[in-house]
């Protein structure tokens, strides 16, 4: 393993600080925005690591908290949340989030740029995430690890399982971009860490890109110096006296459940198994935390239709006097609240419909709580190794009375599973033990790739003066409106130079390129990229950028692609040699054919190969490396040559020029541009000229000020 480490985490959504945690707000701020601070700090006190960056969305929202607006907050030793912006400053839902990713991207090279260090690993949480660090990673060229959190696969065939119909859920969660953002990361991934051994057998089975060699489960930890077992002291607090008011005998042993208001977390069900039985109601008092409340009427939906069941469920059975449901608490009272149940001899219950791991049961373990839990994914883990509780069906209610009634009708198994579970935390869940073997699992990863040394630029060419890139493309034949704005782009350019750096970007190839750029009587470039990503070359001699040639190379198998795709309906190899390219391969589609851009995609996966496919015009094919396409080299060179992303104006016309345009580039489509690109023309840097070819360029630099 490389010394001095430099690792990045990715973590987008919900809100993520390294103090009072909002966990419980809303559907997107669970155990996974604590679970990436923690292992942030963890990993930076160990020995091997310099600097850990966590890096999140920057947010500025009159609804929240200006914590969340901060460019930067240091966790300590060496950790750091990074927030960037992307898209609108409010607060977002992950589900809104997708159209603003390839900006995050861009804001996140930048952000390589200003550290003036390129990481040692790229770990991507959760799938909008991984949609970012996938590709990241590809272009700086270091190894990227994925951890999904939750799966869209499960979750639509739960949804589905409900009664929910297709469409209905597709328009709520979008999850066919989530999905897909799944796979691309499976496909990517040089290692997937997950929480339980459950996750592997069953849920990434689901996936396509189901590798199971490369899956490790690593269990999170807890902050043993925040979760403890009790004194006396536990009854004399703050979070004490928000739960007793509720409590005609406070001094009962305390039922505690902990979790956000979702209809997955079951807290009903609970309820009324509580609700139903005297005897328990004799034993113990029940304690329901779901999250932080002012009004029910402001919660979102969701979390509204749960907080009204549970209002109703306590009034069926009259339990006013029993149950303890206080509005708020604060992050710093929940170690507090585990050590009063603890105190007062309870137990904590987590009826879940589905749980991922879990992180509740093993800090209310650490405090000394029994538990009761769902039979599901990180319970069966947390309890098969702490031995500290009972596994109970969460749609049998009278399953989870049976299992509350067991261990608070015996103290001396309350005492024993108390016991168990301080030490089986002890051993198996400390956030020490979990960095460790965070880093022996990644150990191997990190002489996979060489980093490109984007940090150290080329002075031989102009690019080292320029501060603004523009991009064309190249059309088939010239016309007498193309020859006078073609006059004008050069004389714009010319006044500009050197401060405009002029590239051609086409998807010929260089010879094809550079013939075509005489034929048009076009500018001289300063850039040639060609055969859509396969080549870059640049200054007045036109050098092969050897670094992105080698970037291109890992893991491109061109025999194994046609090898793949020989037999596949409706494709042949297009027969101009110039289409074909050591880093693209191009075949003519059938528009009869029944094969799609999503089927041939789902082949190379299948195959075990990275790759990325476009279709130009419906009938247009191409194959290329994962870490190609003309938007990835742009970006290559906008970090090689420390050029804004917002500096750079692409001209785009066709289907293949999208991923340029998804981004902060500044984007023009001329009025005849291509159908494919119809879904990215309301993006906030996408401009729609009503001129066409070189006379929308000029429309463009003029609608952006672009000189």
């Amino acid at each position: 393993m490389r010394d001095q480490l430099y690792l990045v985490h990715i973590s987008i959504h919900g809100l993520i600080r390294g103090q009072d945690l909002e966990l419980g707000r809303d559907s997107d701020t669970g155990g996974q925005t604590k679970y990436v601070v923690e292992l942030a700090r963890e990993l930076a006190l160990q020995e091997k690591v310099s600097r850990v960056d966590l890096i999140t969305r920057q947010i500025f929202d009159p609804k929240i908290s200006d914590d969340y607006a901060q460019e930067e907050e240091a966790l300590g030793n060496g950790a750091f949340i990074r927030r960037i912006p992307a898209g609108p400053r409010r607060y977002l839902k992950k589900e809104s989030l997708w159209p603003y990713l390839d900006v995050f991207v861009d804001h996140a090279l930048q952000h390589f740029r200003k550290v003036r260090r390129m990481p040692d690993l790229i770990h991507a949480h959760y799938a909008d995430a991984g949609y970012v660090g996938r590709m990241l990673a590809s272009m700086l060229g270091c190894p990227f690890v994925f951890t999904g959190h939750s799966l869209g696969r499960l979750k639509r065939q739960r949804l589905l399982a409900q009664g929910q119909t297709p469409e209905a859920i597709e328009k709520r969660y979008n999850l066919r971009q989530r999905i897909e953002a799944e796979e691309l990361s499976l496909d990517s991934a040089s290692l997937v860490c997950t929480s339980t051994s459950q996750e592997v057998t069953q849920q990434y089975a689901l996936y396509e890109q189901y590798a199971k060699d490369r899956m490790r489960v690593i269990p999170p930890g807890v902050d043993l110096s925040r979760f403890s077992a009790p004194d006396a002291s536990a009854g004399e607090t703050t979070i004490a006296k928000k739960i007793d008011r509720f409590l005609t005998e406070p001094e009962k042993p305390l039922i505690l459940t902990l979790a956000r208001a979702d209809e997955r977390k079951n807290l009903s069900a609970l309820v009324r198994a509580y609700g139903k039985c005297p005897e328990l109601q004799e034993l113990a008092n029940l304690a329901v935390l779901a999250g932080n409340r002012d009004e029910i009427r402001a919660l979102d939906s969701g979390a509204r239709k749960v907080w009204r069941k549970l209002l109703e469920t306590i009034d069926d059975h009259d339990l006013y006097g029993k149950v303890a449901i206080p509005k708020t608490h604060e992050p710093d009272e929940v170690p507090e609240l585990y050590r009063l149940a603890a105190l007062r001899k309870g137990v904590f219950v987590n009826p879940a419909i589905t749980e991922n791991f879990g992180l509740t049961l093993i800090e209310a373990a650490a405090s000394g709580l029994p538990i009761v839990a769902t039979n599901d994914g990180g319970p069966k883990d947390i309890i098969g190794n702490c031995k500290n509780g009972r596994l109970i069906d969460p749609l049998d209610e009278d399953d989870i009375r049976d299992a509350l009634l067991e261990v608070l009708r015996d103290p001396e198994l309350w005492k024993r599973q108390s016991e168990q579970g301080l030490s089986g935390v002890a051993k198996h869940y400390s956030w020490g033990a979990h960095a460790k073997r965070y880093l022996e699992e990644t150990a191997g990863l990190f002489s996979e790739s060489a980093t490109p040394n984007f940090l150290v630029p080329d002075s031989k060419n102009v690019l080292p003066v320029a501060n603004q890139l523009l991009f064309c493309g190249l059309f088939s034949q010239n016309n007498s409106e193309d020859a006078d704005a073609i006059k004008q782009l050069k004389e714009r350019l010319n006044a500009q130079s050197p401060k405009i750096a002029f590239g051609i970007c086409t998807g010929r190839d260089f010879e094809q390129t550079q013939r075509k750029i005489k034929e048009l009587g076009l500018p001289r470039p300063d850039i040639i990229i060609s055969q859509l990503g396969g080549e870059i070359r640049y200054g007045a001699k036109m050098i092969v950028d050897e670094n992105w040639s080698k970037h291109l190379n890992y893991k491109w198998r061109p025999d194994a692609v046609h090898e793949a795709l020989k037999d596949t309906p409706g494709l042949s190899l297009q027969e101009e040699p110039f289409r074909q390219h050591r880093f693209k391969i191009s075949y003519n589609l059938s528009p009869d054919s029944s094969t799609t851009l999503e089927s041939v995609s789902r082949t190379l996966r299948k195959a075990g190969l990275q790759t990325k496919v476009i279709l130009t015009e419906g009938t247009l094919l191409d194959v290329l490396p994962l870490r190609s396409g003309k938007g990835n080299a742009i970006r290559h060179l906008a970090m090689k040559w420390d050029i804004a992303a917002n500096n750079i104006l692409v001209f785009a016309r066709h289907g293949n020029d999208a991923g340029a345009l998804r981004g902060d580039h500044l984007g023009v489509l001329p009025r005849d541009h291509s159908e494919e690109l119809d879904p990215i023309v309301d993006y906030p840097y996408v401009y729609v000229s009503n001129h066409t070819r070189y006379q929308a360029v000029l429309d463009g630099m003029d609608h952006y000020k672009f000189d």
